[in-house]
């Protein structure tokens, strides 16, 4: 074994010099290097602008509710619909039968969820938008009036109790839902 090659000789030990040393590219830094991994769990942000901005823009709230109520839609309504159409499924139907039908019923029921969900999803984005705007802050009761008015303003056309009843329906939805995010935030670690 060779002389540059030996722990021993590395560490010093035996009595003998030690003719190289270990590579450690940190030790200029004068940093313990456990704090060079260690990851912060706050966002960080590019500009200082952004850390005063907390809540998302009109424009970035109509395209989150919108898209992400379009898609829950599409998609419950997709896997109602197929469901829909492998159960009226006759007995004398082929397979090429069963199979379009299946795609005719999950289509057309996952495009008319789809569009419904949308709509609720686009008037919510409204209605929590102007809230903020007319409020000047982003809480709670935003939420609220938003499901509240997201559901009166979509049943409105059927007359003003069932316009009455899905407000309420919308409002203690949304509430429910904003219940939800808090309890996961402070009970949930991520």
């Amino acid at each position: 074994m060779s002389r540059l090659s030996s722990d021993d000789d590395s560490r010093g030990g035996g009595g003998v010099p030690p003719t190289h040393r270990h590579y450690h590219p940190y030790q200029d830094l004068k940093v313990p290097i456990t704090n060079l991994y260690t990851l912060p769990t706050s966002p960080e942000y590019l500009f200082q602008e952004e850390e005063l901005h907390q809540h998302r823009s009109w424009g970035e709230n109509l395209q989150f509710y919108t898209g992400s109520s379009y898609l829950f839609g599409a998609l419950s309504g997709g896997i109602k619909g197929t469901v829909d159409g492998v159960r009226s499924a006759e007995p004398g139907d082929s397979f090429k039968l069963r199979v379009n039908r299946v795609l005719n019923e999950g289509g057309t029921m996952g495009r008319r969820w789809g569009n419904s969900f949308g709509v609720l999803g686009l008037l919510f984005a409204g209605v929590e938008s102007g809230m903020v705007y007319w409020r000047g802050t982003d809480d709670m009761i935003n939420s609220m009036v938003a499901g509240l008015g997201t559901g009166a303003l979509y049943k409105a056309a059927a007359g003003p109790r069932t316009a009455a009843i899905a407000g309420a329906i919308g409002g203690i939805a949304a509430g429910m839902a904003v219940a939800g995010k808090q309890a996961a935030k402070r009970y949930v670690p991520i």
